[in-house]
């Protein structure tokens, strides 16, 4: 359903032009979860928005690369068709609803808005659709909610209102952009649960967008990971759980409580995620890698494949001796 292509997001004006995300290239199929997973400035966000076509300044473009709708390119597509792109199209659910919903707006005419501009309906066939959107995101008492404004609702409440408007337009891909974050576990839970039901009763592809690799070991068919504006692995949730080859990953999956593994000391990571502009050259990761070599900091690094969907950009992949 989406195709990534050899994406480049770049910042600045063209003759002092700075790559932010490079090479990034993923698709997405019907009724699959695809998780895209990174520390906080990996590219993550930028390459959503880059997707929506929201890059949010100007001064932000994608410098080359494809993005592909069922087939449809739409990298080039212009602003007057954005509209028109919700609508069987992609839809995009928000990190923190209170800064997407208008506080001054009954939850009701919010929702009214996104039925109107991308099916066309109004007045009481408009205010029944946003009624039954409330009831498929599992809100009770749909019919009061409606007369509701967002600082009345919980932050769980929120988050299924967003992901009600974004199912207004019948999205073939669902964007969802850490939308877990601020909520309690029992209530990411139930969140985590709704979309997977989701996507699986509509059909929908769903990129979700997180840092947290419990998350996605959840809800993802397939994990792609992140680092420094570019793909460092990308495989079945499975495999790539059991199997880690970027040393990137296998040190994410260290942080990652396990209570079967008892009393044991946390990895870490040393030092931090480069800012851009002062993205090392060759492999991204090797400043704060202890399997680096000279090798990895020079020029393109290798992919290295353990099976027909699960490859790494690294020199030295790590063995399951290793973990």
């Amino acid at each position: 359903m989406l195709t990534v292509k050899n994406l480049v997001v770049a910042a600045g004006h063209p003759s002092t032009k700075l790559d932010i995300v490079s090479d990034v290239s993923f698709e997405i199929n019907r009724g699959e979860v695809l998780g895209l997973v990174g520390e906080s400035g990996s590219g993550k966000s930028i390459t959503s928005l880059a997707v929506m076509g929201l890059l949010p300044h100007p001064q932000l473009w994608v410098r080359s690369g494809a993005i592909e709708l069922d087939g449809a390119d739409i990298t080039e597509e212009p602003p007057h068709l954005r509209v028109e792109r919700g609508h069987g199209g992609v839809s995009m659910i928000f990190q923190e609803p209170m800064t997407s919903l208008n506080p001054v707006l009954r939850i009701g005419e919010q929702i009214e808005e996104a039925v109107r501009v991308h099916d066309g309906s109004t007045g009481e066939i408009a205010r029944k659709r946003a009624r039954e959107l409330l009831e498929m995101v599992r809100i009770p008492d749909a019919q009061l909610q409606l007369n509701a404004y967002p600082h009345e609702l919980s932050g769980g409440m929120r988050q299924r209102v967003m992901i009600a408007i974004a199912l207004a337009c019948r999205p073939q891909i669902l964007i969802a952009d850490e939308p877990t974050t601020a909520l309690d576990v029992t209530v990411q839970m139930q969140v985590l649960s709704l979309i997977r039901e989701l996507c699986d009763a509509f059909d929908m592809g769903v990129l979700f967008i997180t840092h947290d690799l419990g998350v996605v070991s959840e809800l993802a068919d397939r994990v792609t990971v992140m680092y420094g504006g570019r793909i460092a692995e990308t495989g079945p949730v499975g495999e790539l759980f059991h199997n880690p080859l970027h040393p990137y990953t296998g040190g994410l999956m260290g942080c990652v409580p396990d209570p079967a593994a008892g009393h044991r000391r946390f990895r870490t990571i040393p030092g931090q995620a480069p800012k851009p502009g002062e993205v090392p050259q060759g492999c991204k990761f090797a400043p704060r890698c202890d399997h680096a070599q000279p090798v990895c900091r020079a020029g393109a690094v290798p992919a290295v494949a353990a099976g027909a969907n699960h490859a790494a950009h690294c020199h030295f992949p790590l063995s399951q001796e290793a973990l």
